[in-house]
C-alpha cells in the first residue's frame, strides 16, 4: 500500500500521518509531498525514512491512495490527475467540496455516496463536527432549521497564526502576519473573506455542506464564525429546531449510542466538552443539551472537536480505511 501525503509539511498533514500510524494503516511505502522549498528535506514515519518530493514527483510514483492538504490551488489542479492515475484521492480543501459530481463524506453519515469513485471531498471542520453530531437527530425526528455559532482555534488557519497567537502573548504590540487585528485576549467575530451577502466563506460553507452531507436543501442553516484564542478544538453554539417533536432523554440516548460522539454533559459538576479535553482525540464531544423554552421543538447543545483531527485528519483516513476495508 503506497501512501502519499500531499502537504506533509503542513499541519493537517502531519496529523494525517499521526492518525494513519495510529490507525495502524497498511503503509508499505510512503511519499510526502509539499512545495518545491520543502522539497529534498527528510522525514520519517511508519519506520520509513524519505525525502519530500514535488507534487508531480509524488504522481510519478503511483500512489494507491493520496491524502491531500495543500490548499485549494494544488488540490484543484492535482488531485483529479491523481484520482484519473488511479489513485484514491482524500481531499480536504474546499476545491471540490460542492462540486455535484464528488461527493462530500463524513464516514458515519455517508460513506455509500463514496462507493465507487476516486475522488472524495473532506467537509470543512467545523461542518464536520456538527452533523456528526446531528445525524442521529436528523435520523430520527428530521431537521428544520439549524442556527450554529462556531468558536474556532487559530490552528484552522495554520501554522502561522499559530505562531502569530504566541508571539502576542510573548511580545504584546507584535506586528499582526496573519490576522487583521490581535487574537491573543481578543475575539475575531471574521473566519475567512467576506462575501457579498455579508457572510464569511466560513460561515457559507457550513450552510452549503451541511445541505449536501445531509442531501437535504430544505433544511435551513445560518451560522456565525468567529476565531478565538484558542490552540485546538472548535467550538459550536447550535440551535436546532426538529421537524417531530423530542424527548431530552432520548436525545441523550441518541447521542450515547451515536458512532463517534461521546455525551458530555453534566452540568451540576461542571462537566462539559471543552477544546483542552478535545485536544489530540478523534471523537466529537457533546454537552449542555437543553430545551429551547422560547421556541418548540428546538434544542441548544454544545459541540466541540479536534479541528485538526475529526474536523480534517481522522475524518480523511477514516474515508480511506473504509473504501479500501482495510
Amino acid at each position: 500500500m503506497r501512501v502519499a501525503i500531499v502537504g506533509a509539511t503542513g499541519l493537517v498533514g502531519r496529523t494525517m500521518i499521526n492518525v494513519l500510524e495510529e490507525f495502524r494503516f497498511p503503509v508499505t511505502e510512503w511519499v510526502a509531498c509539499a512545495s518545491e522549498g520543502s522539497a529534498g528535506r527528510e522525514m520519517e514515519a511508519f519506520g520509513i525514512k524519505t525525502r519530500v518530493a514535488t507534487v508531480k514527483e509524488g504522481l510519478s510514483m503511483r500512489p494507491d491512495v493520496a491524502l491531500f492538504s495543500a490548499g485549494g490551488a494544488v488540490s484543484k489542479e492535482w488531485a483529479p490527475v491523481f484520482a484519473e492515475a488511479g489513485s484514491l484521492v482524500v481531499d480536504n480543501s474546499s476545491a471540490w467540496r460542492m462540486d455535484p459530481e464528488v461527493p462530500l463524506v463524513v464516514p458515519e453519515i455517508n460513506i455509500e455516496t463514496a462507493r465507487g469513485k476516486k475522488l472524495i471531498a473532506n467537509p470543512n471542520c467545523s461542518t464536520i463536527q456538527m452533523v456528526l453530531a446531528l445525524a442521529p437527530l436528523k435520523k430520527r425526528y428530521g431537521i428544520e432549521r439549524i442556527v450554529v455559532s462556531t468558536y474556532q482555534a487559530v490552528t484552522g488557519t495554520g501554522q502561522k497564526a499559530v505562531e502569530q497567537l504566541m508571539a502576542e502573548r510573548s511580545k504584546p504590540g507584535t506586528p499582526l502576519s496573519v490576522y487583521p487585528h490581535p487574537i491573543d485576549l481578543n475575539c475575531i467575530p471574521q473566519c475567512d473573506v467576506f462575501m457579498d451577502n455579508g457572510y464569511t466563506r466560513e460561515e457559507m460553507k457550513l450552510v452549503n455542506e451541511t445541505q449536501k452531507i445531509f442531501d437535504d436543501p430544505t433544511i435551513g442553516v445560518t451560522a456565525t464564525a468567529v476565531r478565538v484564542p484558542v490552540l485546538g478544538g472548535h467550538s459550536e453554539s447550535v440551535n436546532v429546531t426538529l421537524r417531530e417533536e423530542y424527548d431530552l432523554d432520548e436525545v441523550k440516548s441518541l447521542m450515547v449510542n451515536a458512532p463517534g460522539v461521546i455525551l458530555l454533559d453534566e452540568p451540576s459538576s461542571s462537566r462539559y466538552p471543552m477544546p483542552i479535553l478535545s485536544e489530540g482525540k478523534n471523537e466529537v464531544f457533546v454537552g449542555r443539551l437543553r430545551r429551547d423554552e422560547s421556541m418548540p421543538r428546538t434544542l441548544n447543545m454544545w459541540i466541540v472537536a479536534d479541528n485538526l483531527r475529526k474536523g480534517a485528519a481522522t475524518n480523511a483516513v477514516q474515508i480511506a480505511k473504509a473504501l479500501l476495508d482495510v
